[in-house]
């Protein structure tokens, strides 16, 4: 089977289908065009509910990977944006920081995340992490930092690379709410070189 989006599978998959499966497989992926064709239109009402009721979403839909669902909750989550003096903190409150078990005067190693806050968000933001990582995710400063990450020959590299990416999404999230900013995927990048061609 070819890559290609979720939305988009019931139309590429049945060209790739053997003759002989097509009487097996054929209802199923009906099924799914209709699924599809629902989750749609959930997309466009969460969409329209948003812009009615809540219009900085779309300053968090700015990022690839941040869908209407995603945008909405995080809102309802954090509920106002200035109960966080500073955005990393947004991070801890989620649960995507690892948690940490202090003893006498060591500090252990780092241990898994510690997972407080809303589960929901935290799965969504995660999600949306692996979409950016993904076959379809284009570039940008999130991606190359959990690229660089997941490159790391390190036990489960690939899912602290999609961690990193969750954890460093909802900062971005929080600061693009404060701030009102327009979404620059590569301004990390662009200011390091600008400041190796200043040297």
């Amino acid at each position: 089977m070819p890559k290609c989006p979720a939305r988009t599978f019931h139309n590429k998959a049945p060209e790739h289908i053997p003759e002989a499966l097509r009487p097996a497989l054929e209802p199923v992926l009906e099924q799914i065009a209709s699924l599809t064709e629902r989750i749609r239109e959930y997309d466009r009402l969460l969409v329209a509910i948003s812009k009615d009721h809540y219009p900085e979403t779309e300053l968090l839909r700015q990022v690839e990977g941040v869908g209407g669902l995603t945008a909405l909750t995080f809102v309802l989550t954090l509920e106002d944006p200035y109960r966080f003096e500073r955005s990393r903190s947004v991070g801890a409150y989620l649960g995507l920081v690892p948690a940490t078990q202090r003893s006498g005067e060591r500090d252990p190693p780092e241990r898994r995340i510690s997972k407080e806050g809303d589960q929901m968000l935290r799965k969504l933001l995660v999600s949306s992490a692996h979409y950016i990582l993904g076959p379809f995710g284009h570039d940008s400063d999130l991606r190359r930092h959990g690229q660089k990450i997941a490159s790391l020959r390190a036990k489960n590299a690939k899912k602290r690379g999609a961690v990193a990416v969750a954890r460093k999404l909802s900062v971005l999230l929080h600061r693009l709410w404060v701030s009102g900013e327009v979404y620059e995927p590569l301004y990390n990048a662009h200011r390091r070189q600008g400041q190796e061609e200043a040297a």
